[in-house]
């Protein structure tokens, strides 16, 4: 049956901008930053300004509230408090909870900010993905400003173009692609984090480093014990490097919006998503992806993909800098082996999963042996117990049986 009237096919195009600043003082009246990104939209009343906080980065910097009011009130022609800013305990257990996400969609609401207003939200990765959902589906969409406080978000977490919650014992189930209209990197936050905070966002530059940048990661191996010992000038360095590199892939990497099933930032996550889950969120993020990297590097030596002298060096390097290898919970019944499961869910399409040829290329496959991801298990807990490098008898890859 011909259709009564012809297809109407409709194409849209949108280019994205936004700049990623690295500061120092960012809430000094002086610094121009926030004025500036505020000031871009022209001519017009002052800009009602949102922010949430991280009360973990407000105990550890008490002055900066009355900092922030100081800098609104100093460039009052450009932007405006909005109200009291709103306070959340950060970490992942923020995600787990809407009720947080409706708190800000109701603070949204009742200082009366429309979609030419700003949300600031100032924190780590797990607060920053909080507020930037409520952000993106108040008006469907006011203008995010993401001040990242931790090296995991200022390295990965907040550089991007994602959102996200927590749902169903699911990580980032409920979320949106929404970027923000600037990321401000300050590097003043970065003393006082708790040593797990310091470390954890290196994991990320690792990942991204062995995937992408072998330079890059002999680097970090060769620098692991500054690190380690909290050098600030060598993490700036890192954190810098890592951000060029995940912004690189996102816009370059063909598919921004990840409508596809390739995420190959996503390598050793498989399993770091589902152990933060089986940890009730003990595991930080960092932590979490330590040991899928470490994972994830062993079942590709055992396939005969990644050299013995190569797995060792990212071993050497993830424990130097501080890093387990290996967790009970990684071998809790099937539980690990799900979270192949709910990462395809995630993804959609076909299952693909990063594996590594070398340090610096990756290799996508799509499935995972489950008696070899046991045997990676087994033989990481071994390394764990073993301080001395352990070297394996080297499995032939055509006897795994993995279809690709």
């Amino acid at each position: 049956m011909r259709p009564p009237f012809p297809t109407i096919q409709q194409d849209i195009q949108v280019s994205f901008r936004y700049p990623v600043h690295f500061t120092r003082d960012l809430f000094a009246v002086s610094n121009p930053l926030v004025r500036n990104i505020v000031a871009e939209d022209g001519a017009g009343p002052p800009a009602k300004l949102l922010v949430a906080l991280d009360r973990g980065v407000h105990r550890c910097h008490p002055r900066l509230l009355s900092r922030i009011e100081a800098y609104c009130r100093h460039h009052h022609t450009v932007v405006t408090l909005a109200g009291a800013p709103l306070l959340f305990e950060g970490g992942e257990q923020l995600k787990n909870d809407p009720r947080h996400v409706k708190s800000v969609q109701q603070a949204v609401h009742t200082y009366g900010l429309c979609r030419h207003s700003y949300v600031a939200a100032i924190g780590g990765g797990a607060l920053i993905d909080m507020a930037g959902f409520a952000a993106a589906t108040a008006h469907r969409g006011l203008r995010l400003i993401r001040v990242p406080t931790t090296v995991m978000a200022q390295a990965d977490a907040a550089i991007g173009v994602k959102n996200g919650i927590n749902a169903f014992g699911k990580k980032n189930f409920i979320g949106t692609f929404a970027p923000p209209v600037a990321v401000l990197n300050d590097a003043d936050f970065l003393p006082t984090l708790s040593r797990r905070d310091w470390i954890g966002g290196v994991a990320e530059a690792v990942k991204v480093a062995l995937i992408k940048d072998s330079d890059f990661f002999t680097f970090l191996e060769q620098h692991a014990d500054a690190l380690a010992h909290r050098d600030l000038d060598l993490m700036n360095q890192v954190i810098y490097r890592s951000a060029v590199l995940h912004l690189n892939h996102i816009a370059q990497g063909g598919d921004p919006f990840e409508s596809g099933s390739s995420r190959p930032l996503d390598f050793g996550h498989w399993a770091a998503h589902k152990l933060e889950h089986l940890s009730a969120y003990e595991l930080g993020h960092g932590q979490a992806v330590a040991l899928g990297l470490a994972l994830d590097s062993t079942y590709a030596h055992l396939m005969g993909l990644l050299p013995h002298s190569r797995w060792q060096r990212i071993l050497t390097t993830l424990r130097t800098l501080g890093f387990a290898l290996y967790d009970p919970r990684m071998e809790a019944d099937h539980s690990l082996l799900d979270g192949l499961r709910e990462f395809q869910e995630h993804l959609g399409g076909r299952l693909t999963i990063m594996l590594l040829w070398d340090i610096g290329q990756g290799l996508e496959v799509h499935d995972l042996n489950g008696d070899l991801v046991r045997e990676s298990l087994a033989l990481l807990k071994k390394e764990a117990a073993v301080a001395s490098g352990y070297t394996p008898h080297r499995r032939d890859a055509r006897a795994t049986n993995l279809p690709f």
